[in-house]
């Protein structure tokens, strides 16, 4: 099995980390260093380049099945984006949160400091929402070790205790189909299998539960006519952009390319792609006497794998390390090549 796009990828390396940090396409180094050329010209800058943002906004609203532009917002990171959640809840609430859930997810309440945070297995998160849960906060897919929440059941769970439910998509969006009714809000981050730029991030939200939270700090771009209200500003839009922050071009530029490249694959083919290129590896694994942890996901952990890495680097075969295992991410321009010479590489056990 050849990765996807042959032709948009050229690594000199055995890259199987893109749950860190996904790898940009051509087209969009490309389009970067065009914006580069032209900003150094004294012709580029924010306005001509601000065009891609609504584009930008649009794509992401298509992958996150049944959203629309208006339920969209822009963010630097997930931390901040989950900030005006965190911030609406009455002092004391309860919020649910997995045990192992990345920080960006967790901090934003932990550290309040006058919220009830409960910790709980990953796989009792549904059946432990009680009447006194305010709020589940959750990664649809791990980055420990790439587990995936059954959202379906989280759901009915969180609405049958009147309970808010935030889902983290970064380890998802790209590979794993999504649909906006299955949380009441949504994160993402576009760096990692979105293909994008450290830069960008996504909020989305209904009507109604965008209309339970107010902006923390609104920037000048989450006006209602950000160009128009540069110094009189008249009042904050009305749908989810409120939450705008100021974008960074440049970022937007590179992320849209890289969910211009997804969308013509299509989710669907990426996420076949990507699990048999994990199943290959997770047969192997056992071949080998490792245990990984069961899929079907794209992420591959090996738990108490850690001490393997060294063969890895020498290798130039490049994963992550995460609580002690060894981390692997298959994505569109990986090959069962790739899955291969990681497994010829791995010592057995």
């Amino acid at each position: 099995m050849t990765s996807l796009a042959p032709d948009e990828f050229n690594p000199e390396t055995t890259y199987l980390n893109t749950a860190s940090y996904g790898l940009p396409s051509a087209r969009a180094l490309a389009a970067v260093r065009d914006a580069n050329t032209q900003w150094a010209s004294g012709r580029g800058g924010p306005t001509p380049n601000d065009t891609v943002v609504p584009e930008l906004r649009a794509a992401f609203a298509r992958l996150l099945e049944g959203a629309t532009v208006a339920d969209i917002a822009f963010g630097g990171g997930v931390a901040g984006l989950i900030a005006p959640i965190a911030v609406a809840l009455p002092p004391g609430s309860e919020v649910l949160l997995a045990e192992g859930e990345f920080s960006s997810v967790s901090m934003p309440f932990l550290h309040r400091g006058d919220l009830s945070v409960r910790f709980v297995p990953l796989e009792r998160l549904a059946e432990e929402v009680r009447p006194e849960t305010a709020l589940v906060a959750v990664s649809v897919v791990q980055s420990k070790d790439g587990r995936i929440v059954d959202l379906s059941i989280l759901r009915a769970a969180t609405q049958a205790h009147n309970a808010r439910l935030l889902v983290d998509a970064t380890q998802a969006a790209g590979w794993l189909p999504l649909r906006f009714a299955d949380a009441d809000y949504w994160v993402c981050a576009a760096f990692k299998w979105l293909i994008g730029a450290r830069s960008i991030a996504f909020f989305a939200a209904t009507p109604e539960t965008a209309a339970d939270i107010r902006p923390v700090g609104p920037s000048w771009y989450a006006a209602a006519d950000a160009w128009a209200e540069l110094y009189d500003p008249i009042g904050l839009a009305t749908t989810t952009r409120r939450f705008d922050a100021t974008p960074d071009w440049f970022g937007a530029i590179a992320a849209s390319a890289g969910i211009e490249l997804i969308e013509e694959l299509t989710v669907d083919k990426i996420k076949t792609h990507n699990l048999d290129l994990a199943d290959r590896f997770r047969t192997g694994l056992v071949e080998l006497g490792y245990e990984p942890v069961p899929g079907p996901s794209a992420i591959v952990s090996v738990p108490g794998g850690g001490d393997a890495a060294t063969y890895l680097e020498q290798a130039d075969i490049i994963a992550s390390i995460r609580g002690g295992g060894l981390r692997f991410a298959f994505h569109l321009y990986n090959s069962t090549a790739d899955v291969d010479r990681a497994l010829d590489t791995l010592p057995k056990k």
